[in-house]
């Protein structure tokens, strides 16, 4: 039946739109040179609007028509920056080519000889990359980082003004959704004409006229040169002791077809898995409402210094990365995303921790020598069509990730081994479907389906703290086996009521999520006999939440406001029953989760914005399961309470401020949260574990956040500087060992950086990162911790002669915290490089770590417990590549 539906809708959209007929045209400025992103709409003598678009990069325009009536009919161009124009129709066959006039109000390029410029029209506001680089920067990433206002972090992120980018696309085109690192470490900065900033971007064509998005997105504009054929580039690499890296790529971008197809592999700490982290994984999972439990069992490591992935990784990883796009027409396409990542890893570390109670201190002290195994498998499938009277997306992903962590650990002076197994299967489908009506209104059917399966299973041995699980015994191990299968479904239909300024959307749905926990904890006895360690660690814990949701949204957009007000109404029915462990429970919930956001443009360039909302949570299957769970060596975790229930007021505020042409950028935010609880977790703490029980017990969790970050291109010094603020103040409550604590945790961090071009030979950059932390428990006597860090990152770029390249960069840590020593460490790098022309190829030599630090000390402060560690790190590394690009 869902097909027959789906198809007859396909069928009206395409009769729909062959019953039509185009008026087409052109948009140019005063130099006869094309206007992307000029808004045209075709109205009739009345002036109400028939239809709408935008030009293309060329400034192109096409708008249907659905019969020959033309009479006095006009069409309107208008854009930011030009005076607006309108002309009379006369002929469906003629082509009507418009020219905008400068606007005196408009921003204009400053145009300085040997000077970077910016232009901005509209939302959109365009970099210039060869204003940027320097003959040592190789790809489009190198550049980003020297533009002003834009922020690319360690991990790949890439932020404009404050902001996170919601997209990055390659000549208008998504091509690697979300997971965009392999195109900004990949795609030549010499390829690249332009890039673009695109505020308030919106890619659903039809929503546009009243565009409530406040979504960034970058746009890379290519050369024409550079879609003409097949690029990329190839290394091979060798170094000591016993070091590879090597990497292919090819890239194509033309009209029909696109790709970036990637195999790489190395064992220098170069964690080729970064190419495949989706940046705006938490904001899509929200859009879901899917709460996926994560992995409840770990090996309990220590997890990782505070340093740079590459100084401290230990590695031999592969990864094969293809994405491919194919455009059927300029409305419809095909993408596909493949990547497969085995990685293997060692890791060792000695760790001591001490928790400070009012009468006791709580210490234990442990060494792990892991060897760990991930592997990642992901095929994403997506059609998208994108016209301007339908949007049509379905989007299908598999993800298969098995893991194996294998480790050798002491604790207190009791040795051990251990073995985790993870396997997580995802299959989920999404399928998005809009319509626009005669009316303008437009109509929003959406279904999402997953699968998800994710077995665990942690065996010890020998068995650990006797007293607790085997009666005082000795014994040979344990086994804990986990099972959470999950089915989730949600589906909704919406209609949207669009006027000229307003909008008013309501929604009616419904989701459902059903999983089952399955959980034994064995004992393996000295005679070689298994069984349960006791009725109380086994859980069989069916699971079923239902929610039926609508939602009345009303927007407002217009010049300088954009309001939007939503008001989801939502009844929520969970059924959880676990016949092992007498539980049979069933919760009713009615929630109206309100939200408010405001964007006000104070200028044509700057604006403010405040939200506010109020959200009701319930928690999920792992809050509930009654039997004990063993988590790692040393916890216990286990539940003894109702459903965890939050109720979060949530107020903001933010001030955006830029003068693009003389490249200065501002940002500043404010939040608030009060979070209310209606669970605990209480913590029973001892030398050698620690047994979680989650109880009935009101509390809450308030936060305050500001930031503060400014950005600005220097003329005179040509450079690029940057500093900021933040301050996080958190208050919260912990049971332990039967004692309520309340804490508050505050933390304040400064940054300053520069990118400067002291000479025509010489580049040099500078980073500092500054943080304070303070944590006090709020009794009597309590102590009070206060954390100091200093992170400084320096890099001096020099091109001397004939094609040689000098790179030499440092890395300064300091640490201070009032009980223990400084902690100090400079890491120095260096770097020769070699462009051979006639042979498109770099020859490199370079050597890193070269004081040949093997250890690193790390504190780490909590409200109430202080935790050093000592991991062992490669120590010098000497490497030896070529790159061929072709």
């Amino acid at each position: 039946m869902r097909k027959l539906v789906l198809t007859c809708w396909l069928l009206l959209a395409t009769f729909s739109v062959f019953a039509q007929k185009p008026i087409r045209g052109s948009v140019k400025d005063t130099d006869g040179k094309g206007i992307e992103s000029v808004n045209v709409i075709l109205k009739d003598p009345e002036g109400n609007v028939i239809n709408f678009t935008r030009t293309n990069r060329n400034g192109e325009f096409s708008i249907l028509i659905k019969n020959d009536q033309i009479n006095n009919y006009k069409i309107e161009a208008s854009s930011i920056g030009y005076k607006k124009l309108s002309t009379v129709i006369t002929d469906m066959n003629k082509s009507y080519d418009l020219v905008l006039q400068n606007n005196e109000t408009a921003l204009e390029t400053v145009t300085v000889k040997n000077r970077p410029s910016l232009t901005a029209r509209g939302d959109t506001l365009n970099y210039k990359p060869s204003d940027f680089a320097d003959k040592q920067d190789r790809s489009i990433g190198d550049v980003l980082k020297k533009m002003p206002g834009i922020e690319v972090a360690e991990d790949g992120k890439i932020s404009y003004n404050g902001k996170s980018i919601s997209s990055l696309y390659v000549d208008g085109d998504n091509l690697l959704d979300d997971k965009y690192n392999i195109g900004t470490k990949s795609i030549p900065q010499d390829a690249v004409d332009k890039v673009q900033v695109i505020q308030n971007d919106q890619p659903i064509k039809m929503m546009r006229k009243n565009n409530m998005s406040d979504d960034v997105a970058l746009n890379l504009v290519l050369k024409d040169e550079a879609k003409l054929k097949v690029m990329g580039d190839a290394t091979v690499g060798a170094g000591m002791p016993a070091r590879f890296d090597e990497n292919l790529t090819a890239m194509l971008f033309n009209k029909k077809l696109k790709f970036i197809n990637n195999i790489k592999g190395n064992n220098i700490g170069n964690d080729p898995g970064i190419d495949l982290t989706s940046h705006n994984l938490s904001d899509y999972l929200k859009k879901l409402d899917n709460d996926r439990p994560g992995d409840l069992l770990s090996t309990g490591a220590a997890g990782v210094p505070s340093l740079p992935q590459s100084r401290y990784l230990f590695n031999k990883a592969g990864l094969l990365n293809l994405n491919n796009l194919y455009k059927f027409n300029q409305d419809l396409q095909l993408r596909a995303n493949l990547s497969y990542l085995y990685d293997q890893r060692n890791q060792q570390y000695n760790k001591f921790s001490q928790t400070y109670l009012s009468d006791q201190t709580i210490s234990y002290s442990e060494s792990q020598n892991n060897a760990i195994n991930p592997q990642k498998l992901r095929t994403q499938f997506n059609l998208n069509g994108n016209a301007e009277k339908y949007y049509l997306n379905n989007n299908f992903v598999l993800d298969y990730a098995p893991f194996k962590t294998s480790s050798g650990f002491v604790i207190n002076n009791v040795a051990a081994n251990q073995v985790l197994r993870q396997e997580t299967l995802d299959i989920s489908n999404e399928f998005n479907y809009r319509k626009k009506l005669k009316s303008e209104d437009i109509i929003n059917l959406y279904s999402y389906l997953n699968r998800t399966t994710q077995p665990e299973n942690l065996n010890i041995t020998p068995g650990l703290n006797a007293d607790i699980l085997n009666n005082g015994n000795s014994y040979l191990g344990l086994s804990q086996y986990i099972k959470i299968p999950t089915w989730y479904t949600n589906n909704y239909a919406s209609f949207a009521f669009v006027n000229k300024h307003f909008v008013q959307m309501y929604k009616a749905g419904f989701n459902v999520q059903q999983q089952k926990l399955n959980s034994e904890l064995y004992r393996t006895q000295n005679n070689q006999q298994t069984e349960l360690v006791s009725g109380n660690t086994v859980n069989d814990l069916d699971w079923l939440k239902t929610k039926i949701y609508t939602d009345a949204t009303y927007e407002f957009t217009n010049d300088k406001l954009k309001a939007g007000l939503s008001l989801p109404l939502s009844y929520n029915l969970i059924k959880y029953s676990d016949d092992i462990n007498q539980l049979d429970k069933r919760l009713n919930k009615l929630f109206l989760n309100p939200s408010l956001n405001i964007k006000y443009q104070t200028s044509v360039e700057n604006y403010v914005t405040a939200n506010y909302s109020f959200r009701n949570d319930l928690g999920g299957i792992d809050d509930v399961y009654r039997g004990t769970v063993l988590k790692n060596y040393r916890s216990l975790l286990a539940n003894n309470a109702p459903i965890s229930e939050s109720k979060t007021h949530n107020v903001g505020a933010g001030f955006n401020f830029r003068k693009a042409m003389q490249m200065l950028f501002v940002n500043l935010t404010a939040n608030y949260s009060d979070a209310q609880l209606n669970t605990i977790s209480s913590y029973i703490l001892s030398n050698n574990i620690q047994q979680r029980v989650v109880l009935p017990l009101s509390n809450h969790i308030r936060t305050l956040f500001f930031n503060a970050n400014a950005s600005k291109y220097l003329f005179v010094l040509k450079s690029t500087v940057s500093g900021g603020i933040s301050f996080s103040q958190s208050q919260y409550d912990q049971l332990q060992n039967n004692e309520l604590f309340a804490f508050n945790a505050q933390t304040i961090s400064y940054k300053l950086g520069i990118e400067a071009k002291l000479t025509n030979f010489i580049n040099w950059s500078y980073l500092a990162n500054f943080s304070v932390t303070d944590n006090k428990a709020k009794v009597a006597d309590a102590i009070k911790t206060n954390f100091q860090q200093l992170r400084q990152q320096s890099t001096l770029a020099i091109t001397t002669f004939r094609n040689v390249y000098i790179n030499l960069s440092a890395e300064h840590l300091f640490t201070h915290q009032s009980t223990q020593p400084n902690l100090k460490y400079l890491f120095a790098d260096t770097n020769i490089k070699y462009k051979y022309l006639k042979m498109k190829t770099d020859f490199e030599f370079g050597v890193t770590n070269l004081a040949n630090i093997k250890s690193f000390n790390a504190v780490y402060l909590s409200a109430n417990s202080l935790t050093t560690g000592t991991y062992y790190i490669p120590g010098r590394v000497a490497m030896l590549k070529a790159t061929f690009s072709f």
